[in-house]
């Protein structure tokens, strides 16, 4: 059976999100990458709603909207048999692959080059890739092998 689903992380702003996730699927696989949908200021505007509301940080981070759309990609994360870090991406995404990996699921990192700064932390990722043909040749020996390596 093997690995089935792709979660794609990234950011928001990150339109290569959707290239990704396109190319993924031509390969075979079930990808997750609805949560982009809203565009690149959707939290933005998600605050600036709450905050006319009269409402705080807190209170906004709490709410119906937001409690509504974090149990919607927090589902496809706990369905998902693998993800993927697009980067550039913040602090929200590197949770996600956090809690990926603390699940014991693979945990994939693709930067677009090899970055300017060097992060050691990034040694939890089942594997960190610069070149998406090798991250494609590591996602069909995954499904091959039902998930087990790496993870």
């Amino acid at each position: 059976m093997g690995v089935k689903s792709v979660y794609i992380i990234g950011a928001l702003k990150n339109r290569n999100v959707m290239t990704l996730a396109q190319e993924i699927r031509k390969l075979g696989f079930d990808v997750f990458d609805d949560w982009i949908t809203p565009g690149p200021l959707a939290d933005q505007y998600l605050l600036k709603y709450e905050k006319g509301r009269g409402h705080s940080y807190h209170e906004a981070l709490n709410g119906r909207a937001a409690n509504h759309i974090f149990e919607f990609d927090f589902n496809w994360l706990l369905k998902c048999d693998i993800a993927i870090l697009l980067m550039k991406a913040g602090k929200s995404a590197h949770l996600e692959l956090g809690f990926i990996r603390g699940l014991g699921k693979p945990g994939y990192i693709l930067f677009p080059k090899e970055p300017a700064r060097f992060d050691l932390m990034y040694k939890l990722a089942s594997g960190i890739y610069f070149d998406k043909k090798e991250l494609f040749k590591e996602l069909c020996k995954l499904r091959r092998s039902n998930g087990r390596k790496h993870s």
